[in-house]
């Protein structure tokens, strides 16, 4: 990997990670476009604990007071009823899925699922999934003529079963194309939660999964042969975009709907199947990276 490639993707996993379209989609679509080998896996796992660190940054009063609050909590009956508290236990709940999918699809993750043709399913799939929930939330919010508005539910109201629902939709995006983001905040939209909610436990549930994933990448890729400095390089330039986009996404969904996002992803997906179809790329380009 030259050092011009890994700055592009880089960039593309920082701009990607944390908008509702995919980054793991667009870093191979990115390689496959441009004629280079596939980043794989690793090289994806590795560059997100650049961006992840971009959320412990932004979100790093909340993860303090989690933690603190959740450690306190093994010990003092007074904490365990504290709401910090409770999102730290919720935040491990949440995770549980995508740790026990990620180990047994690991292969799969590995081969099958970095097919185009798979990719191009998920973007449109998911697209219209996330349509239908930003849609019933706008509802909600704004009611109508002949209706009310509907309160929706802030993380004070996040049980135990919405955590591992949430959790659920968070290891969907084992396959690209999914997004992680794009699946847990359309989750919690359908479960009720308003747009903000959803999207701050959705990047706090992100960071074990994530951290977790590149240290066991890391520790295969110590093993390998992978290009140190680009890669390097790649999660320091996706840690500094991360945390612009992650600061501007935040304010965005406060006040505007996810529609030019399934737009996007739908219009992604459809041309993706049209290229593939007629030839002129491969459902299975730039597979050839290790």
């Amino acid at each position: 990997m030259s050092w011009f490639e890994s700055f592009i993707l880089g960039l593309v996993q920082g701009l990607t990670e944390f908008l509702p379209i995919s980054s793991s989609a667009h870093l191979r679509l990115t390689a496959a476009f441009a004629g280079w080998n596939d980043p794989g896996p690793a090289f994806t796992a590795i560059t997100q604990i650049g961006t992840e660190l971009a959320v412990l940054i932004y979100f790093r009063k909340d993860i303090v007071n989690i933690v603190s609050a959740w450690f306190r909590s093994l010990f003092s009956k007074e904490w365990r009823g504290n709401h910090d508290a409770q999102m730290g236990w919720l935040v491990i709940v949440g995770s549980l899925p995508i740790g026990v999918l990620g180990l047994t699809l690991q292969d799969a993750i590995e081969g099958p699922f970095r097919d185009l043709r798979l990719i191009a399913t998920t973007l449109v799939v998911m697209g219209v999934v996330l349509g239908f929930a930003d849609r019933r939330a706008a509802r909600d919010e704004t009611g109508g003529r002949h209706r009310v508005a509907n309160q929706r539910k802030t993380l004070q109201e996040l049980s135990i079963r919405d955590g591992l629902i949430f959790g659920v939709c968070q290891a969907m995006a084992l396959v690209p194309g999914v997004s992680r983001s794009g699946a847990t905040i359309s989750g919690g939209l359908l479960m009720g939660y308003t747009r903000e909610a959803a999207a701050r436990y959705s990047f706090l549930l992100a960071v074990p999964a994530v951290l977790a994933s590149g240290a066991f990448e890391l520790k295969d890729a110590s093993e390998g042969h992978t290009e140190w400095g680009p890669t390097i390089f790649a999660t320091v330039i996706a840690f500094v975009v991360g945390y612009v986009v992650i600061a501007w996404f935040m304010k965005f969904i406060s006040s505007k709907s996810f529609m030019p996002f399934v737009i996007y992803r739908i219009l992604l997906g459809l041309a993706l199947f049209a290229l593939v179809g007629f030839s002129v790329l491969s459902a299975h380009a730039a597979e050839s990276a290790g």
